[in-house]
């Protein structure tokens, strides 16, 4: 195992922001305000530029030419700067060389450079959120468990915009409980147990928890009853909120010893909240750009159109920092041969040893731009660093 640092932000809507350093670049959507070309090409730009190995990105709901069923149907719900190719629109992304577009889709990624931690891992990415008025890549809550079963097993990292219910996506003005996760993504992860969750989307829900799953988990858990699958939570004290620091979660094991989880930048244990009751990568080769042809993109949207003025009035106006203050999925293939090297944990036996002893699960939810308050927005937070031990994906007599 060896230290690995991933970069975390989303909801950028159409800002640039500088980025701190690091192996591996996630962006979990809404680079923009509605995924107008010049937008987005924009936002390529913007990643393409960023020295990280490997840059993961996933679409979000204001990233409506990205999704063409939804784009065809509700084009004349927005006004746009010129008329729009969704299939331009994509390209953008799925034809970039430093930039994997993952769409409900997942890949393994291997950093190989010399300079760098020589580490491989297993990503599933996707832009679907629940339906919320008027906006791409939406699912309906019946089919919420569909969606969300879609996610392999196995799997080392989970980004999705959504975040999961009653984590990181606390909301003042939203429902009863102020929760505006999914319940059906906390019910998956919480039976695939990946290493690192990361979201967006709710922006007023930035932050990191690290969840300690029950033993058993329930598998018929409702979405009344989704706090019975967590044992504990442990919240985290952001070191950059008032200072020059970076914003980092240290999940490596050096950081954790002495404590029963979490890391050593402020996270305090505690029980569970009241509030929960209710294509390989390797040198940034092309991933899989597709959507599973074999499975049904659940209908975007609810037919209601929504007025903009404006290019940037739909993202300022109108979006959750306002109203919340290869042509498949891949399956997990055996990374090699089991290495004695206790550095080297690529066999398959060690990945089931791996996933067997995983008890947590750290949620990260990475929204760069703040909630708008009165109407007005409350400026943006800094990006997320995360530090985690990952398998080396090559043995040392095998260089």
């Amino acid at each position: 195992m060896r230290k690995t640092r991933i970069v975390c932000v989303s909801d950028t809507h159409n800002q640039t922001p500088k980025l701190p350093r690091g192996d591996v670049l996630i962006h979990a959507g809404d680079l923009t305000n509605q995924g107008s070309y010049s937008e987005l090409k924009k936002a390529v730009e913007w990643i393409e530029k960023q020295d990280f190995e490997a840059k993961i990105v996933v679409a979000g709901n204001h990233e409506i030419t990205l999704d063409s069923p939804f784009f065809n149907k509700n084009k004349g719900s927005w006004k746009w700067p010129s008329d729009q190719d969704p299939t331009a629109c994509k390209k953008l992304l799925v034809d970039s060389k430093s930039i994997t577009y993952l769409e409900h889709t997942t890949t393994t990624v291997e950093l190989t450079s010399p300079n760098g931690p020589g580490t491989r891992f297993t990503v599933f990415g996707s832009p679907y959120t629940p339906q919320q008025a008027n906006w791409a890549f939406q699912y309906r809550a019946e089919e919420a468990e569909d969606v969300w079963n879609r996610i392999p097993d196995g799997v080392d990292i989970v980004v999705t915009h959504t975040p999961p219910k009653g984590h990181c996506d606390g909301s003042a003005e939203a429902s009863r409980d102020g929760r505006e996760g999914c319940p059906a993504l906390l019910r998956r992860l919480s039976k695939i147990r990946p290493k690192l969750s990361i979201c967006g989307h709710i922006h007023q829900g930035r932050g990191v928890e690290t969840v300690r799953w029950r033993t058993q988990p329930l598998d018929q858990a409702t979405q009344s009853d989704s706090g019975s699958l967590v044992q504990s939570v442990e919240f985290w004290s952001d070191p950059g909120r008032t200072s020059n620091k970076i914003s980092l979660v240290d999940l490596t094991i050096k950081s954790r010893a002495g404590r029963n989880l979490g890391c050593d930048t402020g996270l305090p244990r505690q029980g569970m909240p009241d509030s929960m009751q209710y294509g390989t990568i390797r040198n940034q080769a092309a991933a899989s750009p597709a959507p599973d042809v074999t499975w049904r993109q659940p209908p975007s949207g609810d037919g209601n159109l929504v007025q903009t003025s404006s290019l940037t009035g739909i993202a300022l106006e109108n979006n959750e920092a306002r109203w919340r203050g290869e042509n498949h999925s891949k399956k997990l293939r055996n990374a090699g041969h089991a290495c004695l090297n206790d550095g080297c944990r690529t066999g398959r036996a060690f990945e089931d040893a791996e996933t067997a002893r995983i008890e947590t699960t750290t949620v990260v939810n990475a929204a760069y731009l703040g909630p708008r308050i009165a109407g007005k927005p409350t400026g943006h937070h800094k990006p997320i660093v995360v530090d985690v031990q990952v398998p080396v994906w090559k043995c040392p007599d095998e260089e």
